[in-house]
């Protein structure tokens, strides 16, 4: 190797440290890292945040909890906000339109062990949409302004915000909406680059982003289609954003953090893991999933992460149709344990 590419390669590496070292402080925590794992509805329960937290993500952020104080008591909002036993800090984020209904939601989970509170005005569901709430709020600068307002005045810890770059392409505002948020005591903030109106279709821009990161002093996380370790160190070169979000890229790919921060680390990319390694970090995974939900629903919410972990794999789809057709915990674990250690021998199951 010529002293020319060797001084390349070192360029390289100390370029991609310096991408790493910048890590984030949020209040008095100071996060592991600078990489995220974004809030999905049904997904970012507390066993897959802690799977991505032990696989290099810096922070995660919990399912989205609504406002509704009449929702506080159901099982299904109490097991969005647990976090017990999971790596500090623990973010629980909120949905809603009403300014003192969100106050009163952040001031209860900051009352049950949330350390950090995120609000939600980046989500396009119709049906959050349309109780204006989520993305839909970004049309309303006013009462974006009051939320945000109400709910740092109320709550004694950090505040976040994750929002989109607007409502529709000629209303690209979350420059306006970032400007409120830091007035506001906004303390960190995520932008996915797209707008409501483009939900998730078409290729996610980061110039808006950049001007998001140009005109506020507070932390700003980039967030869409960040899907490769390329893709990460280019989105925070071109940004200059202090941090990533990872959201659909870790479903069925957790490992994603850990090959992100290698390589932001180093320049050098990690090798793919073993089919051996997906099974043993997938059955793991399981376990947890039926320990927190019980075998019922537990079930259920495992055949989501096992289509995700098997995807690309021969004979994936067929092992997909069997695995989703049984209903206890057993015969669930035998079927997929028998496919990855089939895969892990180059056998192929039959179509």
């Amino acid at each position: 190797m010529s002293l020319f590419i060797q001084y390349l390669d070192l360029s390289k590496a100390n370029e991609t440290k310096n991408l790493l070292s910048s890590k984030m402080q949020i209040g008095p925590y100071q996060l592991a890292n600078n990489l995220v794992l974004a809030p999905m509805a049904g997904v970012t329960d507390r066993p897959f945040r802690q799977l991505c937290k032990d696989l290099g993500a810096g922070m995660a952020v919990s399912e989205m909890v609504s406002s509704n104080s009449l929702l506080w008591g159901s099982k299904k909002t109490q097991r969005r906000a647990n976090h017990e036993g999971e790596v500090e800090p623990r973010i629980v984020q909120i949905a809603g339109a009403d300014p003192q209904m969100m106050a009163q939601a952040a001031k209860f989970n900051q009352d049950t062990g949330a350390q950090i509170i995120d609000i939600n005005m980046g989500c396009p569901a119709k049906k959050v949409c349309k109780v204006m709430a989520g993305s839909a709020l970004l049309q309303q600068e006013d009462l974006v302004a009051e939320i945000l307002d109400a709910v740092v005045t109320e709550v004694d810890i950090p505040v976040t915000l994750k929002i989109r770059t607007g409502w529709d392409v000629d209303n690209r505002n979350a420059v306006r909406i970032a400007q409120i948020a830091e007035q506001a005591g906004i303390q960190a903030l995520a932008v996915h680059g797209r707008t409501r109106a483009c939900y998730f279709k078409g290729e996610a821009e980061f110039e808006t982003i950049k001007q998001v990161k140009q005109a506020v002093n507070i932390p700003v996380i980039a967030n869409g289609d960040i899907r490769t370790p390329e893709k990460a160190e280019s989105v925070l070169n071109s940004t200059g954003c202090d941090g990533i979000m990872i959201g659909r890229a870790a479903q069925g790919r957790p490992w994603i953090f850990r090959e992100i921060n290698h390589y932001l680390a180093t320049g050098n990319k990690l090798p793919e893991p073993s089919v051996t390694e997906i099974r043993d970090i997938m059955l793991s995974h399981l376990d947890n999933l039926y320990e927190f939900y019980g075998e019922f629903t537990g079930v259920r919410v495992a055949r989501k992460h096992i289509s995700w972990y098997s995807k690309g794999q021969k004979g994936g789809a067929a092992f997909r149709n069997a695995v989703n057709r049984v209903d206890t915990i057993q015969q669930q674990l035998v079927l997929t344990q028998q496919f990855f250690d089939q895969l892990a021998k180059g056998e192929v199951l039959a179509a």
